[in-house]
């Protein structure tokens, strides 16, 4: 980590990558996503298989990051890395992130960001983007504080079902 002084606030979590053989943790994280979102139907109703979460686990451009204070995840986020068509470089797009209540305010979020985002330079990636609702004033707190806000619309387009 870049800043001396979020080590220190963070000094008892440990922050790290998932991989293939860490599908248990990564079941936590999604209970913890489930739980901050209050959104326990995307989250826990039909829960992937061991086989898909190891599958995606170990995909390059997957990113599952969490923090850790012992064996218990306190946070994490879930990233994407996107190739772009117009030129030769990727982004990467930070999909969920959460941390646990009583684990909020002590700059968590912020180093989960800046773990992804040293990992993103190591691979030549040229941007994080993120967004954020409105009235979620702490994490566009959080992201105003990391980088330069736009003012985007997001459309969900539904996909027709197979039968």
């Amino acid at each position: 980590m870049d800043d001396p002084a979020l080590m220190r606030k963070t000094v008892s979590v440990m922050i790290h990558r998932l991989d293939q053989h860490q599908v248990p943790k990564m079941r936590q994280l999604n209970a913890l996503f489930g739980d901050a979102f209050d959104d326990a139907k995307s989250y826990a109703s039909a829960p992937p298989s061991d086989t898909y979460l190891a599958d995606l686990l170990a995909k390059e451009h997957f990113f599952a990051m969490v923090a850790m204070e012992g064996d218990e995840v306190v946070g994490g986020l879930t990233a994407y890395e996107l190739p772009k068509s117009e030129q030769a470089r990727s982004e990467i797009y930070i999909y969920d992130l959460a941390v646990s209540d009583t684990y909020r305010r002590r700059g968590i979020a912020m180093s989960l960001i800046i773990e992804l985002r040293d990992l993103a330079a190591k691979l030549g990636c040229w941007v994080l983007y993120v967004q954020a609702d409105y009235g979620d004033d702490p994490a566009i707190a959080l992201y105003t504080s990391m980088g330069e806000r736009e003012e985007v619309l997001h459309f969900d387009i539904p996909v027709p079902r197979r039968a």
